[in-house]
């Protein structure tokens, strides 16, 4: 059993070496072993990731029994199990396990440095055990095969006799029916559902822990047994009433028979999916997630009202073919649509908001109702790419997804359009010009799309994005007037008015006929910038008055003076201000074109000076230490 310590060559190509696995450099005499009977198949040696199945009796070297799985000896009668590489055992077993064959019964003398005298050992000796000296060990090698650790702790394990298909496996919320057996190991059978499967939810701690963490591994079809090794995942539940919770393993055999996808499409339970009957192909690389065609049958119905139905497909024998991405159905029925399968029947519930809030209300739907659509996605046929045509056929092409972007945006379906321009522009990646009219025209389009994406931001009054579109623009068009207004008007909405004050000036440099646009644009500006004033001045009210008030009290005489000197200072400013503000409205009233940057300026400076003066009557008293807030 003695193996030399070992390393990898060197890699071709150079003189790195890769970190060698050390393996454990065992003397003669260390670990020995003697066959009391052998194995079945002795070909078969456990492997690493092997769940391994034994009894054992440990003995000192005098032969005194000190440890046993068995009953004669003590034992609680159960199995030993262990996963090779993974549990924690000694290290003399680590050595031993892998020697055996199935039914082979070995015992095995080992020294203490391959047992709890190990100072590495990675487990601790049992109360009362010997560390020191040899210990025997007669292994009895009931089983080993491969298992999936389900638990990081190895205390829910999968052993596969049947592999599923595809790749879902359950989540919650979704629902699943299962062909079940529960048994404790070489004890009594607690729970058999073959005939008639049984059908909980996912994650609603309907059935014990250990079974759900092994169910949410398996896939549709699979057979499995799931070893629960740990008690801390049997726990109570209501559809296993007769559950064995003192019990410290249990195993199940189980068969996947359906996952009943339930999906909460939003993720705040607004729009919930419920798969009834199954699709063709696998999710979701087979569902209509691209824009595409799709021909559906669907039925409309109010649950709070009974289930009373407003619409169903069938009723006119005919489907309905719809194009997704172009708003043609409610948002919430649209999101849900792209996530099924050819074939597919779901039952999607939505509220008002996905519903018809924001769609054409059929008749008979009162406004703020809560819905529920059965689908069945018959076919569907994905848009073809511009794979194949010329420039000219793709500009047509672009410019016929442009129009429906632009009526989905007069429709205020924002979201929508900006996807609709958002796919254009990814297309437009791949597209290769030949020759300036073309390279030009390209651009155009490009740009005008671009805009047209900044417009949808600004309706979903996201301006920080509707601003990094206009720049995009603008780094390759300064000059562009458009790309100006758009950026200064999302510059006046975010405060920013001075940076929009010059866009618009910038655009009647550029082209005198955008004048019109710019004056009102500026006017809005002024508008916006007196408001966002007039809610400073409001917010700040009484905090910077000649007398504070509450804000502090004068206690001595020489105190009471300073505050006289201060309240002096603060009206002789205010007689100031409203000699300039007379002259002010002089001008104003004299005025008769759009004022210039300059006077704009004078007029910022003129509105906040008694708010400064009053700030430095308030920065004396707090130096002076008499202002009672702080």
């Amino acid at each position: 059993m003695a193996e030399d310590e070992t390393s990898l060559p060197p890699l071709p190509g150079g003189n790195k070496k890769e970190p060698a696995k050390k393996k454990r450099v065992l003397d003669e005499g260390d670990c020995l072993k003697a066959v009391i009977r052998s194995g079945g198949d002795e070909a078969a040696r456990p492997q690493e990731g092997d769940l391994v199945i034994f009894h054992y009796t440990t003995y000192t070297e005098d032969g005194t029994i000190v440890e046993s799985t068995r009953i004669e000896h003590g034992g609680k009668g159960l199995p030993f199990k262990l996963v090779l590489g993974k549990s924690k055992m000694i290290a003399g077993w680590e050595e031993a396990l892998p020697t055996m064959a199935k039914g082979e019964i070995s015992r095995f003398k080992v020294k203490e440095k391959l047992h709890f005298g190990d100072p590495d050992c990675p487990i601790p000796a049992p109360e009362n055990f010997p560390t020191t000296g040899v210990l025997q060990f007669d292994i009895d090698m009931i089983d080993f095969f491969k298992v999936q650790a389900v638990t990081d702790d190895l205390g829910v394990l999968k052993r596969v006799s049947h592999a599923g298909e595809g790749w879902e496996t359950p989540r919650e919320p979704s629902e699943v029916r299962i062909r079940v057996t529960g048994r404790v190991p070489d004890g009594p059978t607690f729970l058999v559902r073959d005939a008639e499967p049984l059908h909980f939810g996912f994650g609603r701690k309907e059935v014990p822990a250990g079974l759900e963490k092994g169910i949410g591994t398996m896939t549709k079809g699979e057979k499995a047994v799931i070893y629960v090794l740990n008690p801390v995942y049997i726990t109570e539940a209501p559809f296993v009433p007769q559950l064995p919770t003192q019990a410290l393993e249990l195993e199940f055999e189980v068969e996947l028979l359906q996952i009943i996808q339930v999906r909460d499409v939003l993720g705040n339970g607004q729009v919930i999916k419920r798969r009834v009957k199954d699709g063709i192909g696998e999710f979701p690389v087979d569902c209509p997630i691209q824009d595409s065609t799709l021909r559906i049958h669907w039925r409309g119905k109010l649950p709070k009202e009974g289930g009373r139905i407003f619409h169903d497909t069938r009723t006119d024998g005919q489907p309905y073919e719809f194009k997704s991405g172009e708003g043609m159905l409610p948002e919430g029925l649209e999101m849900s649509v792209r996530l099924m399968l050819p074939g597919e029947i779901s039952v999607i519930t939505s509220t008002s908001q996905y519903a018809y809030d924001n769609f054409p209300r059929p008749p008979g739907v009162p406004e703020g109702a809560f819905v529920a659509w059965e689908v069945e996605l018959i076919d569907f046929v994905k848009t073809k790419d511009w794979t194949g045509l010329n420039f000219r056929e793709i500009m047509e092409d672009a410019d016929r997804q442009k129009t429906t972007a632009n009526r989905l945006f007069k429709e205020r379906k924002y979201v929508h359009a900006k996807n609709k321009y958002d796919h254009i522009l990814r297309e437009f990646k791949h597209v290769n010009p030949d020759g300036e009219e073309e390279v030009k025209e390209l651009s155009d389009m490009q740009i005008s799309i671009q805009l047209n994406v900044a417009a949808c931001w600004q309706k979903l009054e996201d301006h920080k994005k509707a601003i990094e579109v206009c720049e995009k623009v603008l780094e390759g068009n300064p000059h562009h007037v458009k790309a100006l207004f758009r950026r200064g008007t999302s510059y006046t909405a975010t405060g920013d008015y001075e940076l929009a004050r010059k866009d618009f000036n910038e655009m009647v440099k550029i082209d005198k006929s955008t004048e019109p646009d710019a004056i009102a644009a500026l006017s809005k500006l002024r508008k916006a910038e007196q408001e966002a004033k007039a809610k400073e001045r409001k917010q700040f009210k009484g905090l910077f008055d000649k007398n504070p008030g509450a804000l502090s009290e004068v206690t001595e005489k020489k105190e009471a003076e300073e505050s006289q000197e201060d309240s002096q200072s603060v009206e002789k400013n205010e007689v100031s201000e409203k000699g300039e503000a007379t002259e002010k409205k002089k001008d104003d009233a004299e005025a008769t074109t759009e004022p210039s940057e300059e006077v704009i300026d004078e007029q910022k400076e003129n509105n906040f000076s008694r708010l400064r003066a009053a700030g430095r009557n308030l920065i004396r008293r707090i130096i002076r230490g008499r202002c009672s807030i702080l």
